[in-house]
C-alpha cells in the first residue's frame, strides 16, 4: 500500500465530511425558512382587532406619493432612523376612509411628533379624507409635543388640539431663499457656460449671478403668496379665527415672547390655535375617556393605521372587471430604465404601454410629482401617453406637489389634468449648462494643447474654453428645443401658441394662476381624477 493512496483516502474522507455537513446546514437552513414562512403567513389567524378603539394616524418619517427604493445593503448593515421611513399618502387616505365605515372605531387620534415632512398638496388631499372621517360623527384629536408648520395643518382639522405644556405651535411662512456660487466660481476661475429659453427659467441662477433676478423674485413672490395664503385661510377657517389671525401670530410672535416670558405653549393657546396644554399621562387619560377603552398597559385604546390597512385592505390581487389604473411618476425625469424614485423615460413609457393593453383596464391615472429633467426622456413618455389614448384609454392626469417643466410636459397631452390647490406648475422653458475649468487649470500651471481633425474635435472637453461658434449652436438648439415645448402645449390643451407663450418664459405658476391660464383643467387631488377618470 502506497503512501499516497493513504494520503487521498483520508482527504477524501474529509472532503466527504465536509460535503455532508454542508448539504446538512443547507437542508437546516431550508427548513427554517420553511418554518418563518409558514409562522408569518400561515400559523394561525392574526388577533382580532379591538372592538372599540381610535385609529391612530401616527406616521413617521416623510408622507410620500411614492417609496423609494429601499438599498438591501444598507438594510443589512443597520437598521433606518425614524426620519427615514416613508409612508404612501394613499395607504394615510385608504386608512382613513375604511376607518370610517367601521362601527369599531369610534374616534380618530392624530400623533404627529414623528412626521418629518408632508408638504401641503398631500396635506390637502389627507384632509379631505379627514373631513368625510368626521362627517360621520366620530371624533377626531390631533396630539403633539410641539407642532411644526407642516404638521399643523392636518392638526387644524382636528376637533381638537392638545399640545404639551412645554409645547407649542411654530408658524413662520413660506419663503425661497438660495445660495448664489457666482463669486465664488469667478474666483475659482470656473467658467459656468448657460444657454436658456424663458426670461423667468431659472434654475441655472445660482451658478452665473450672486442675487436673485427681478423676474424670479416676482414668480416667486407670486407663487409664495398663493401657497401662504391658502395656508392661513385654510386654517383660520378650520379653527373659526378671524381673517389675518395667522398672519398676526407669526409677525408679533417674538415680541409677545418677549412680553410675556417666552411661553409658547400659551401663546399658542391663547391664539386659539390649541384647545389643551396637557402633560403626557393628562393627554393617555383624556383619550381613554374620548375613545371609552384602554388596553392592559392603561394606554388609550388605538390601532396604528399602517396595521389597520394591512388587516382591512381588500386582498383581491386578480384584478379582475374593470378599472382605473394609477401610475405614480416621481421624482426627477431621466433617460432609459431608473429605478423607483427615479422617473425613467424608457421604464415609464414601458409601464403606461402594458397597462394601457391588460384586460379591463378603462383608464389610466398618472400621478405626477416632478420638477422636470430630460426633454427626451420626456417626449418617450409623452408619445407613450398619446399611443393610450389612441388606443382608446383616457389618460387623467394628476399633479402632486409640483409638476414643473418636463413635469408638466408629460402631462401637456392627457385627457384631463388634476392639480390640488397647492400644486405648483408650468415653468415651460428649456436650459442646458455645462462648467468648463481651463482658467482653474491654468491658475496651477496646466495648460491644455493639442490638435484635431475638425474644429469641433474636443471643443466639449472641460478643460478647453468654450467656442463662441459653438456656444452660438447650443443656445440655437434649446431655442428649437423650447419651440418644440411650446407647440407640445399648445396642441395637448388646444391653445394657440401665442397664448402658450404668453403663460411661459420659464415661469411658475400657483394651481389657481394654472387654472385661470388654462394649462390646468380642475383643482383637486388624486381622489378627484380618479371618479373623473
Amino acid at each position: 500500500m502506497s503512501i499516497p493512496s493513504i494520503l487521498r483516502r483520508i482527504f477524501g474522507a474529509i472532503w466527504t465530511g465536509i460535503t455532508w455537513v454542508r448539504l446538512a446546514l443547507a437542508n437546516l437552513l431550508f427548513l427554517v425558512m420553511l418554518a418563518i414562512i409558514y409562522f408569518v403567513y400561515l400559523g394561525g389567524s392574526p388577533e382580532p382587532l379591538p372592538e372599540q378603539a381610535a385609529l391612530l394616524l401616527n406616521p413617521m418619517g416623510t408622507i410620500v406619493d411614492e417609496k423609494s427604493p429601499v438599498e438591501p445593503l444598507q438594510t443589512l448593515l443597520g437598521k433606518p432612523s425614524p426620519a427615514d421611513h416613508e409612508v404612501r399618502v394613499r395607504d394615510v387616505i385608504e386608512s382613513i376612509d375604511i376607518a370610517a365605515g367601521d362601527p369599531a372605531i369610534n374616534s380618530l387620534v392624530m400623533e404627529l411628533d414623528s412626521l418629518m415632512r408632508v408638504g401641503m398638496s398631500r396635506s390637502l388631499e389627507i384632509v379631505e379624507a379627514l373631513e368625510r372621517f368626521k362627517a360621520t360623527g366620530k371624533p377626531v384629536v390631533a396630539v403633539a409635543d410641539f407642532f411644526t408648520q407642516d404638521q399643523y395643518l392636518l392638526a387644524s382639522h382636528a376637533d381638537e388640539i392638545i399640545t404639551h405644556p412645554l409645547g407649542g405651535v411654530a408658524l413662520e411662512g413660506f419663503a425661497a431663499y438660495f445660495n448664489y456660487f457666482a463669486d465664488a466660481l469667478e474666483k475659482l476661475s470656473v467658467t459656468m457656460h448657460v444657454f436658456r429659453a424663458g426670461k423667468f427659467k431659472s434654475a441655472m441662477e445660482p451658478f452665473t449671478r450672486s442675487d436673485m433676478s427681478p423676474e424670479e423674485k416676482v414668480s416667486a413672490q407670486n407663487w409664495l403668496d398663493d401657497l401662504w395664503h391658502l395656508y392661513t385661510g385654510t386654517v383660520e377657517a378650520q379653527r373659526e379665527l378671524p381673517a389675518g389671525a395667522i398672519d398676526d401670530y407669526v409677525e408679533g410672535f417674538a415680541r409677545r415672547l418677549v412680553a410675556q416670558g417666552g411661553d409658547t405653549a400659551r401663546d399658542a393657546l391663547d391664539a386659539g390655535l390649541v384647545d389643551r396644554l396637557l402633560s403626557r399621562g393628562d393627554t393617555n387619560a383624556y383619550l381613554v375617556e374620548t375613545v371609552g377603552a384602554a388596553d392592559d398597559e392603561g394606554l388609550y385604546e388605538a390601532v396604528p393605521f399602517e396595521y389597520y390597512l394591512s388587516r382591512k385592505r381588500s386582498r383581491d390581487f386578480l384584478h379582475s372587471g374593470d378599472r382605473i389604473a394609477v401610475i405614480t411618476a416621481q421624482g426627477n425625469i431621466l433617460p432609459g430604465d431608473q429605478p423607483p424614485g427615479v422617473i425613467g423615460g424608457d421604464t415609464l413609457a414601458l409601464v403606461i404601454n402594458s397597462v394601457s393593453k391588460e384586460p379591463g383596464v378603462r383608464a389610466i391615472v398618472l400621478r405626477v410629482v416632478s420638477g422636470g429633467g430630460s426633454m427626451f426622456a420626456s417626449e418617450v413618455i409623452r408619445e407613450q401617453v398619446l399611443a393610450a389614448r389612441a388606443a382608446g384609454i383616457p389618460v387623467v392626469v394628476s399633479m402632486g406637489s409640483v409638476a414643473a417643466s418636463g413635469g408638466y410636459y408629460i402631462a401637456a397631452d392627457a385627457d384631463e389634468i388634476w392639480a390640488t390647490p397647492a400644486t405648483i406648475t408650468g415653468s415651460i422653458g428649456v436650459f442646458a449648462a455645462f462648467p468648463t475649468f481651463e482658467g482653474l487649470l491654468e491658475r496651477a500651471g496646466v495648460h491644455t494643447d493639442g490638435v484635431g481633425t475638425t474644429t469641433l474635435a474636443g471643443s466639449l472637453r472641460a478643460d478647453r474654453p468654450l467656442d463662441p461658434e459653438l456656444g452660438a449652436a447650443l443656445n440655437a438648439g434649446v431655442g428649437n428645443a423650447y419651440q418644440g415645448f411650446l407647440k407640445v402645449v399648445a396642441e395637448g390643451r388646444g391653445m394657440s401658441v401665442e397664448e402658450v407663450v404668453a403663460v411661459a418664459e420659464g415661469r411658475v405658476w400657483s394651481a389657481a394662476d394654472a387654472l385661470e391660464a388654462g394649462l390646468v383643467d380642475h383643482l383637486g387631488g388624486l381622489a378627484q381624477a380618479i371618479d373623473s377618470a
